[in-house]
């Protein structure tokens, strides 16, 4: 999948190839939670029979509903309302720069219950830098979001209002939360202050599995 969709460039879109490239093949369902404007959601419409991007920010959803994607449904609610998504309906689950807003163990723990048995949960996230080593790993992040921004011209983007929120928990801390939490994660800490999380929910997913 290509990202033929892109009209902006920032720190969480730089890691939209990441998501896509772990859509299981022959997914049904796919959500994408915090979806914003859209952007991601209409990205994998191409890689999902049907797609739900879901959003708190009514600002967010009115833009996501401008985007013309047939086999995408937008949603304004939040993801930890119960009421709002059919549990174990999903076989792929997205959020990118999304769990730091909500406390961490709820959003995990509701992410793995929206999974289909044998679903794919992909995690861009954020954390503080509490060490030595952090404030170096994360130095070596801006010559590539420089050149990156120099590349584009425009610099770095993004739809104007998207909810922004420092992250609480520090990189040791969700390194040790997700180990518990998703046994068996893969687990990458990347450049531009993010780290990419990828799980498979135990059991059988549809004919074919992943």
């Amino acid at each position: 999948m290509t990202d033929t969709h892109d009209t902006y460039w920032n720190h969480n879109v730089h890691y939209h190839p990441v998501v896509l490239a772990a859509v299981p093949p022959g997914c049904r369902a796919a959500l994408d939670v915090g979806c914003g404007d859209g952007l991601l959601a209409a990205k994998l419409a191409a890689g999902a029979e049907s797609v739900t991007g879901v959003d708190r920010s009514p600002e967010m959803i009115r833009l996501a509903h401008k985007r013309d994607t047939g086999n995408v449904t937008f949603l304004e609610g939040d993801y930890l309302d119960g009421a709002l998504l059919d549990e174990e309906s999903y076989d792929f689950v997205s959020a990118v720069a999304v769990l730091h807003h909500v406390p961490f163990d709820d959003a995990i723990e509701r992410l793995v219950r929206l999974l289909t048995p044998g679903g794919r949960l992909v995690i861009v996230g954020m954390a503080h830098n509490r060490t030595l080593l952090d404030r170096v790993i994360s130095g070596c992040g801006v010559p590539v979001s420089l050149l990156q921004r120099a590349r584009r011209r425009g610099g770095e983007g993004g739809p104007s209002g998207m909810p922004v929120e420092d992250p609480i928990m520090n990189w040791k801390e969700v390194r040790r939360a997700t180990a518990h939490l998703l046994p068996g994660r893969r687990y990458r800490r990347r450049l531009l202050w993010r780290y990419t999380l990828v799980w498979d929910k135990p059991g059988d997913m549809h004919e074919g599995g992943l």
